[in-house]
C-alpha cells in the first residue's frame, strides 16, 4: 500500500494496515479495549471461519471498514478453533499509556500464533505431541527436524527417497510443515493441513550453523552427531528461525539436538501405520488403536512418550533389555501401583517447563510445577531399593528439589487465579512491601476511623470528620464555628459554607500511599512474579531432566500394569533372526470380544520363513496376521505382549499389503495403490524383516492376478527370504511348498453347519480344503435366489466336465488356470476342424444369407468338439 493511499485512512486504520503489511499471511488480532478486532478482508475470514458477526466500523477512505471482534478474556477458545483449521494468528496488544499517547496508542505484535508453535495449555492437546517440522531436499536426499516447542526437544534425520519422506511425516504427524519455495511438489504433502512454503535464504546451511550454534553456546556441532548431516541442520536452522519470529522471545529451554538414525529404530513405512493403527484408526480416530489399549498412563508427558515409543520401535537390544528388566522389577509384587499412586499427582512437568522457559506460565502452572517437585522425595522413596539399572538411572536423573519447592510454597497461594493481570497470586508474608501495600488498600477505612478518634481526642472538637472525594482526595472537614481551634498543622485544602477542610502531613503521606496502592501493589507483584519465573529458569535445564525421567517412568509402570491387566508375557529378544509365538493373541481384538479370544502359534526360522496362509473369508487370516506384527512391534519398545510365551529376532522393518484402498485424488485405482505398495515391499524388504501380505492380485482378472501373486511369493522367498505371511484365496499359490522348502501351508479352520460356516479361528497346518465363499455371502445377507444360483454354477465349474487339473510350478505358473472350461475349448484335437472353419471364413466378404450358413454349420462342428 502507497503512502499516498494510506493517508486516505484514519490514523487507527493507518496504524493497523502497517502492522497488517507486516504479517500479510496472519489474520491480525487487533486490540482495542476488551476485544481483539480484525478488519478488512482478515474481518471476513474471521468471521466465516469462527462463526461470528460481520459488522462494519464506519468508514475509512470513504468505504465502510468491515470488522469482526472476540472478547479478549475468551480469545484463547477462538484461537483454538483457529489453529485447529491451520491458520495463523498475529496478537497485537496496546504497548503504549492511553493516558499519555498523542493519536492512536502505540501497539506492536508480541507474538504469533501458528499451529507447530503453541504451548499454551487450552491450545493442546494433552496426550498427543505437537510439532512443527521442516524438510530440505536435495533429489532423492531429505533432510526433516522437529521441534516441540512446548518441551525444547529438537531432533533431526536423514532420509532417501519419498516413500521414506512420506512415511516419516506420517510417524510424526507435524501440526506445521515448512517448506522451501524450491521444495519439489509431492501431492501427498501440498495436501497437508498446516503446510508453509518458505524463502530458500532460510534453509542456508551457514546461516542454520551459526543459529544453532549460537543458541547451544557450541562452537561447532560436532558434539549433537549432527556435523555431517547437512540437509538436516539446514532443516533445523529454518526451524529454529521460525520459532524465535513466532514467539518474540528467547528459547532457552532449546538445549541441544538429537539425531535419529533410522537403523537404530524398525521401519514402518506409511501403509504399515495406517494398516496396524497404532495410534489412529482407519477412521481417523483413537478408539480401538493399539494405543488406546496400551497407554494407562499416569501423566500426559507419559502418554506422549508411549506414543513415540509405539510409533518408533528400537532395534537395540541392549536398550530393549533394559526396560524389560525394569519392567519385570515394577511388575514383581505389584510395585507400580505404589508408583502409580505418587505419578497421579504430577502435572505435565514438561509443558510446563516449555511455558517457564516462553515467559508464558501461569499462576496454576507454577503451582502444578510445585505440586509435582513435592512428590519427587516419595518417588525416591520407592525407588531406592530397586535393582534394576534403568530404574536407578531415572531414580538419579529425576533427583529432588526441595529449594524449589519451598520457595513455591512461600510465594504462591495454593489456589491462585488464572492469570497473573489482577494480583491475588503472591502469597502474604512473601514480601514485606506487598504486605505493606495489600494493607494499605485493605485497610484504609480502619485508618481514617482511628485517624478520626485520636484527632477528636487531640483537639477536643466532637464534631471533626475525616472524609474523601475523588476531586480533593482525603480531609479532615471542621465546621466554620470550631476552624479557628484547628492545629497549626492543619493546611487548608478547601472552603465550604459551613465548614473548612483541611490536609495534614500524616493524612497527606497516607493519601499518597492509599491512592497508589492498589496499582503499586499490583506492578510489585507482577515483578515477583516474574522473578519467580527466573529463578525457575535457572534451573531449566535439571527440571527438564526430571521431567523426561519421570515420564519414561511413567511409561514403564504403564507397561508393568498392561502386563499385568491384559495377561501379557515379556518375550525373549535375540539377534538370531526368527520368530516363535506360542499362543499369541491380538492385543486390540481380544480386547472387544465378547467370546474368548482363540490364541494361535507362529514360527519363523531360517528353514521356515514364509507360510501361505488360505481359509474362509471372515476366518481370521488378516487377525492372524497382524497379531503378529503388533505383537513383535511390541517386543520391539520392550513391552510385555499377548502370548503365552514369545522368542522375537529383532527385526529391521515392518511392512504391510493389507485391505483395497483408491486414490481418487492422485488417480490411482485400487489395484494401482496395491501394486504401488507391493513394489516398496519387494524393493526395501530384507532377510531381516516381517512382511504381511494379503491378498495380493484380487484387483484384477484372475489369470494377471494369480500370475503376480505367484511371482510377489516366489520372489520374497527366494530372492528377499523376508519372513512373510501371505494369504491367498488362489490355492494355486498352495503348490509353492512343494518347490520352496522355506515355504509352508498353513490355514484357518472353519467348519460347515445346516448348510452354514462356522469359523473356528484356529491356525492348522496344511491348506485349506474350500473357501466358504457362498456360506459367507449367506451370512451377509444376499438373497436366496442369488444363492442357490451361486451353488449351482459352482456344481458345474467343480464337475469332471469342467475341471482340469494343471501342473503349478514356479517355472511356469500361468498354467494354472481357475477357470479351465474357458482354456481347454479349443485345446484338443477334437476342436481342430472348429478352429480351422473359423480360420477360413472371410466376414469382409459374406451377404447376410452366406453368414447365417456359416453360423449354422459353426454350430454343428461345436456339437460334435
Amino acid at each position: 500500500m502507497t503512502v499516498k493511499t494510506l493517508e486516505q485512512h484514519t490514523p487507527m486504520m493507518q496504524q493497523y494496515l502497517r502492522i497488517k503489511a507486516e504479517h500479510p499471511n496472519e489474520l491480525v488480532f487487533y486490540r482495542m479495549g476488551d476485544f481483539y478486532e480484525v478488519f478488512f478482508d482478515d474481518a471476513k475470514r474471521a468471521a466465516q471461519l469462527l462463526d461470528v458477526t460481520l459488522t462494519a466500523r464506519g468508514k475509512s477512505g470513504g468505504n465502510p471498514i468491515p470488522m469482526a471482534g472476540v472478547p479478549y478474556h475468551a480469545v484463547e477458545g477462538y484461537l483454538a478453533r483457529l489453529v485447529k483449521q491451520g491458520v495463523s494468528v498475529a496478537i497485537c496488544e496496546q504497548i503504549g499509556d492511553p493516558a499519555t499517547s498523542k493519536g492512536p496508542v502505540e501497539r506492536k505484535v508480541v507474538r504469533i500464533v501458528t499451529p507447530g508453535t503453541i504451548s499454551d495449555e487450552a491450545l493442546l492437546e494433552e496426550r498427543r505431541d505437537n510439532l512443527l517440522a521442516a524438510v530440505a531436499c536435495q533429489g532423492e536426499f531429505f533432510g526433516i527436524a522437529t521441534l516441540d516447542i512446548g518441551s525444547g526437544r529438537l531432533q533431526v534425520q536423514e532420509v532417501i527417497g519419498s516413500e521414506g519422506l512420506l512415511g516419516e511425516l506420517q510417524r510424526l504427524s507435524p501440526a506445521e510443515l515448512l517448506l522451501s519455495e524450491e521444495f519439489p511438489a509431492i501431492d501427498a504433502i501440498e495436501q497437508r493441513s498446516g503446510t508453509r512454503r518458505r524463502p530458500p535464504w532460510e534453509f542456508d546451511s551457514d546461516s542454520a550453523r551459526r543459529l544453532l550454534c549460537s543458541q547451544f553456546g557450541t562452537h561447532d556441532l560436532s558434539g549433537f552427531g549432527c556435523e555431517e548431516l547437512q540437509l538436516a541442520v539446514c532443516a533445523a536452522g529454518c526451524l529454529l528461525q521460525y520459532a524465535k519470529d513466532t514467539q518474540r522471545t528467547e528459547l532457552p529451554h532449546i538445549r541441544g539436538i538429537s539425531v535419529e538414525n533410522r537403523d537404530d529404530a524398525v521401519i514402518l513405512d506409511a501403509a504399515t501405520r495406517r494398516n496396524l493403527e497404532i495410534d489412529c484408526n482407519l477412521s481417523g480416530g483413537i478408539d480401538n488403536t493399539l494405543l488406546a489399549v496400551m497407554d494407562n498412563t499416569n501423566t500426559a508427558m507419559g502418554g506422549r512418550l508411549l506414543q513415540r515409543w509405539l510409533n518408533r520401535p528400537l532395534r537395540n537390544l541392549q536398550t530393549l533389555v533394559g526396560r524389560q528388566q525394569a519392567i519385570a522389577e515394577l511388575r514383581s509384587n505389584y510395585r507400580y501401583e505404589l508408583l502409580a499412586e505418587q505419578l497421579r499427582q504430577v502435572g505435565d512437568m514438561e509443558r510446563i517447563l516449555g511455558r517457564v522457559a516462553l515467559r508464558s506460565a501461569r499462576p496454576r502452572d507454577l503451582t502444578r510445577l510445585r505440586d509435582s517437585l513435592a512428590v519427587l522425595p516419595q518417588l525416591q522413596n520407592e525407588l531406592k531399593s530397586t535393582e534394576a539399572p534403568q530404574l536407578k538411572q531415572l531414580a538419579q536423573e529425576a533427583g529432588e528439589f526441595p529449594e524449589l519447592v519451598d520457595l513455591l510454597q512461600k510465594a504462591v497461594i495454593d489456589n491462585p487465579p488464572v492469570v497473573i493481570r489482577d494480583g491475588g497470586v503472591i502469597a502474604e508474608g512473601y514480601d514485606s512491601e506487598l504486605d505493606e501495600l495489600r494493607g494499605i488498600s485493605a485497610n484504609a477505612g480502619d485508618y481514617l476511623v482511628q485517624l478520626e478518634t485520636r484527632e477528636r481526642e487531640r483537639t477536643g472538637i466532637s464534631t471533626l470528620k475525616v472524609g474523601y472525594n475523588r476531586v480533593h482526595g482525603y480531609y479532615i472537614e471542621i465546621t466554620k464555628a470550631n476552624s479557628e481551634q484547628a492545629p497549626a498543622e492543619y493546611i487548608r485544602r478547601q472552603t465550604l459554607k459551613n465548614a473548612e477542610r483541611f490536609i495534614t502531613p500524616e493524612l497527606k503521606e497516607f493519601e499518597d500511599k492509599a491512592l497508589s496502592a492498589k496499582s503499586r501493589a499490583l506492578a510489585r507483584e507482577k515483578a515477583l512474579y516474574e522473578a519467580l519465573v527466573e529463578t525457575l529458569n535457572e534451573q531449566l535445564g535439571p527440571l527438564q531432566i526430571c521431567a523426561a525421567a519421570v515420564s519414561e517412568l511413567d511409561v514403564l509402570a504403564n507397561l508393568a500394569e498392561r502386563g499385568d491387566s491384559l495377561n501379557l508375557m515379556q518375550p525373549q529378544l535375540t539377534e538370531e533372526p526368527g520368530l516363535a509365538i506360542q499362543a499369541g493373541r491380538h492385543p486390540v481384538v481380544e480386547q472387544v470380544l465378547d467370546t474368548p479370544f482363540v490364541a494361535n502359534d507362529l514360527s519363523f526360522h531360517d528353514d521356515r520363513r514364509m507360510l501361505i496362509i488360505t481359509g474362509p473369508n471372515m476366518g481370521g487370516k488378516s487377525t492372524y496376521m497382524r497379531q503378529a506384527a503388533l505383537i513383535t512391534l511390541l517386543a520391539h519398545i520392550g513391552s510385555p505382549v499377548p502370548a503365552e510365551s514369545a522368542t522375537i529376532g529383532l527385526v529391521d522393518r515392518i511392512f504391510t499389503r493389507i485391505g483395497s484402498s483408491d486414490d481418487l485424488a492422485g488417480g490411482r485405482s485400487t489395484f494401482m495403490v496395491e501394486m504401488t505398495e507391493t513394489a516398496n515391499i519387494l524393493h526395501n524388504a530384507t532377510d531381516r524383516s516381517l512382511v504381511l501380505m494379503d491378498e495380493i492380485g484380487r484387483g484384477t482378472s484372475t489369470f494377471d492376478g494369480l500370475s503376480l501373486a505367484w511371482a510377489c511369493a516366489v520372489h520374497l522367498a527366494e530372492q528377499v527370504r523376508a519372513f512373510t505371511l501371505f494369504a491367498t484365496h488362489y490355492f494355486e499359490l498352495t503348490a509353492l511348498p512343494e518347490k520352496m522348502p522355506t515355504v509352508a501351508n498353513v490355514h484357518l479352520d472353519a467348519t460347515e453347519y445346516n448348510d452354514s460356516v462356522v469359523f473356528l479361528h484356529a491356525i492348522q497346518e496344511g491348506p485349506a480344503s474350500q473357501s466358504y465363499g457362498i456360506q459367507v455371502a449367506k451370512l451377509a445377507g444376499l438373497p436366496n435366489s442369488v444363492l442357490a444360483l451361486a451353488r449351482k454354477e459352482l456344481a458345474i465349474l467343480e464337475s469332471g466336465s469342467h475341471q482340469a487339473v494343471a501342473a503349478v510350478t514356479p517355472e511356469a505358473p500361468a498354467k494354472a488356470p481357475l477357470q479351465p472350461a474357458q482354456a481347454e475349448l479349443f485345446s484338443d484335437d477334437s476342436g481342430k476342424k472348429l478352429r480351422q472353419a473359423i480360420a477360413a471364413i472371410d466376414p469382409n466378404n459374406l451377404t447376410p444369407r452366406q453368414a447365417l450358413d456359416e453360423l449354422y454349420q459353426l454350430q454343428e462342428l461345436l456339437k460334435k468338439v
